[in-house]
């Protein structure tokens, strides 16, 4: 699975590129879509009372993204434990190929008291799909 985004104006500085804080909203948009595309949706993990929140996140850039670039972002889960999960994201112009960034986030399971739940006991579905994606190139 690929996530494509096409860099809006709103989303440069004053020195023309992309603002780094913009990266990482990518990386999280391409998360929603990883889970939407297996079926796991966050309007349906909501209706469950679950939320995903990030506990960790990291991003080196390695060549800069401007305005109107399309940017293809590949996700993989990396590591996971029943509690939390680990997604590394590579973005590259889609264009050229070229990568620009490479990040990691990392996200635990909560209920409504805001305490980290094990996915098996909630979700049996998404913890299988996570231990079947565990460093599995994705469609």
């Amino acid at each position: 699975m690929k996530y494509e985004h096409c860099v809006k104006f709103y989303e440069t500085d004053q020195m023309g590129v992309v603002h780094h804080s913009n990266y990482i909203r990518w990386m999280e948009d391409a998360r929603m879509a990883l889970l939407k595309h297996y079926g796991f949706g966050y309007k349906m993990l909501e209706s469950k009372k679950i939320t995903v929140p990030v506990i960790d996140v990291k991003c080196r850039y390695k060549s800069s993204i401007f305005f109107d670039d399309l940017i293809q972002i590949e996700v993989q889960v990396i590591k996971y434990d029943g509690i939390k999960v680990t997604l590394q994201c590579h973005i590259y112009d889609k264009k050229t190929g070229k990568l620009r960034s490479v990040g990691e986030s990392t996200h635990c399971f909560c209920k409504e008291n805001n305490k980290p739940i094990y996915l098996a006991d909630e979700m049996p579905a998404l913890n299988e799909l996570f231990i079947k994606l565990v460093c599995k190139e994705l469609e």
